[in-house]
């Protein structure tokens, strides 16, 4: 490894340790807010959905596969959906209607009162995003936001909000990836335990 590969590998090391050492009582707090509410949804017969562009769609794919499989422990499957897994779906939309509407229509066909819509938009100013949450909101659905230190418009029109607490779009996705695990332990014990 050249010496200038491995000074760029330990400062993005030291950003990385930088960015978890910040999680501080706002992360507890607005991931066990989050897991309550998506509890609370599942145990009423309710759903889960989550959506987002790009490594958040990978991120709304993974976490809805550890609630619906298995994260840690044996239980029943959840009613978890990810809107960006229907590749015909998402494809027609896209295709017919303009893209700010992509989950916004999904929304619409799916989301009920009682349900919880978990949007991820790491700068938070994800129009298509944005218009999903209103959409979902005005169905009676609870919002859980997760977004990166600033907020944007997402952190303003959420329930609970999950701010990961850097500026740099990397650093974001990674801070997710570990509020997702967490969110994901925390709502299959409720249900693999019975708490």
């Amino acid at each position: 490894m050249s010496p200038s590969s491995d000074a760029l590998l330990r400062q993005r090391l030291e950003q990385a340790q930088s960015t978890f050492a910040a999680l501080d009582d706002d992360f507890f707090a607005a991931t066990t807010q989050a897991a309550e509410l998506a509890i609370t949804a599942l145990k009423q017969g309710g759903g889960v959905f989550l959506a987002g562009n790009g490594g958040s769609a990978a991120d709304a794919q993974h976490w809805a596969a550890e609630l619906v499989g298995r994260y840690l422990e044996e239980r029943e499957p959840l009613n978890v959906h990810a809107l960006t897994v229907n590749s015909s779906t998402y494809t027609a939309l896209v295709n017919d209607y303009p893209p700010e509407e992509v989950f916004e229509r999904q929304v619409r066909a799916h989301v009920k009162e009682g349900d919880v819509f978990l949007a991820i938009s790491t700068s938070g100013n994800s129009k298509n995003i944005l218009r999903a949450v209103e959409t979902a909101r005005a169905r009676g659905a609870k919002i859980i936001g997760v977004t990166g230190l600033k907020g944007g418009e997402l952190a303003g029109v959420s329930d609970v909000c999950f701010r990961a607490p850097s500026n740099d779009t990397p650093r974001i996705q990674e801070a997710h990836l570990f509020f997702g695990h967490c969110f994901c332990e925390l709502v299959e014990a409720a249900f693999a335990r019975g708490l």
